[in-house]
């Protein structure tokens, strides 16, 4: 929503400002064109919002893997143990085509291949778009799509 409507307010000012011209040269007095406001920056990055996660891992057979941890972005913080890389790596993800959280297609086609019994959650906000996906790595496109978000999800063999 707040994407939406940030972009209905950049493509309106655009308008305005390509109209300006045109109305500012013909005959008579006219009212000044609109100044443009200002946009946080956020939103003029593709942000939107804060990042808060709460990770869940289980199943790595890893214990210094497996838990749950918090991970708040700009700045980098929380209970997550690796913070400032994870942050750094969600910040990429905006450019890259596809949806690391949305599930895998159920028209995909997939290796049938297994990477183990690890399992994850994925809650919260992420830059203000609210967030709730899980993870395995029971095939090709699991895998694929948890090593996507790494270091946000651990490393797992």
């Amino acid at each position: 929503m707040l994407r939406r409507l940030a972009l209905t307010t950049v493509v309106s000012l655009a308008v305005l400002s390509a109209a300006a011209p045109g109305a500012m040269a013909a005959d008579g007095p006219l009212p000044r064109p609109l100044l443009p406001l200002p946009l946080p920056l956020g939103v003029l990055q593709g942000g939107g919002g804060p990042t808060h996660l709460t990770v869940i891992v289980s199943g790595t057979g890893d214990p210094a893997a497996d838990g749950s941890y918090e991970l708040e972005c700009e700045p980098a913080g929380g209970s997550h143990p690796v913070a400032q890389q994870a942050c750094e790596r969600l910040a990429q993800l905006p450019g890259e085509s596809t949806d690391p959280f949305s599930p895998v297609s159920r028209n995909a086609m997939c290796t049938q291949q297994f990477g183990g019994s690890a399992t994850a959650r994925i809650t919260g906000s992420w830059r203000g778009r609210s967030i709730d996906a899980a993870f395995d790595r029971t095939n090709g496109c699991e895998i694929g799509r948890w090593n996507s978000l790494r270091p946000v999800l651990p490393n797992v063999r």
